[in-house]
């Protein structure tokens, strides 16, 4: 465990239930599985990242998360609910919570990771047309590698912990869910269960985390605990069928 962590784990541990949900499936996951699939070397979305909506599955997955949400018990729903601003996690979050009287907040930092000069390409366009930011990548690791303009995963986290931080101070004892992406989904964790880098990028090149998929911790005699990760059993429920592309704007591992 890394000693600086724990600090960030008992902030964390005052919530009494936290969730992080991945946004359904967008029009710009589609495109972009089809891209790498088919070895392109760009991906043709014509709406700039934060303005790509989601498909019509994407949509069904977005009911079903709503469907898991209200079938909890009163004393078990979530209080609030912090969005990221992007149009595919605002709709996500929207259907979801439709007619649960939850609270929605927008907040920026939890945005995507923004990747910078790699915005839109490939992991082969990376290859063929950065081969250097590449090579200073596979070096750097992805926890540290900063793409030009862009973020790190530790970048993100520095306004994951800030949120957190206010999330305990503002909702003591209370029961938050996060609508996110798939980064956010991993650093979340990270953060809630005190990981190291290795551990985290362990967990990272293992998993795909699904579009809706849910992710929670509870607190349990003072701790938070872990009780679902990349939970889609909700989804297989409604007859909803799961999907892991990676984000758009997700750099190949």
């Amino acid at each position: 465990m890394d000693l600086f962590t724990p600090g960030y784990v008992w902030l964390m541990e005052q919530l009494q239930w936290l969730a992080v949900i991945r946004h359904g499936q967008s029009t710009g996951n589609v495109t972009a599985q089809d891209a790498e699939t088919g070895g392109a070397e760009e991906i043709d979305i014509p709406e700039r990242d934060a303005d790509v909506p989601l498909s019509d599955l994407g949509r069904e997955q977005a009911e079903a998360v709503g469907t898991f949400l209200a079938e909890l018990p009163g004393d078990e729903r979530p209080e609030i609910a912090i969005v990221s601003p992007y149009l595919r996690t605002r709709q996500t979050a929207e259907l979801a919570l439709a007619g649960t009287g939850v609270r929605m907040v927008v907040d920026e930092r939890l945005r995507d990771r923004e990747l910078g000069i790699l915005d839109l390409l490939t992991a082969r366009g990376v290859q063929q047309r950065l081969p250097g930011e590449a090579r200073r990548r596979a070096r750097l690791g992805k926890f540290y590698y900063r793409p030009p303009g862009g973020e790190s995963w530790a970048d993100v986290l520095l306004r994951l912990r800030a949120l957190l931080r206010e999330l305990r101070e503002d909702h003591p004892d209370g029961r938050v869910v996060l609508f996110g992406h798939e980064a956010v989904v991993l650093l979340v964790r990270y953060l809630a269960e005190g990981l190291s880098e290795a551990e985290l990028m362990g967990i990272a090149h293992e998993t795909a985390v699904a579009n809706c998929s849910i992710s929670s911790w509870r607190r349990h005699d003072g701790e938070l605990r872990p009780e679902l990760f990349n939970a889609v059993e909700h989804l297989h429920r409604e007859g909803t069928p799961h999907t892991k592309q990676e984000d758009v704007d997700a750099e190949p591992n």
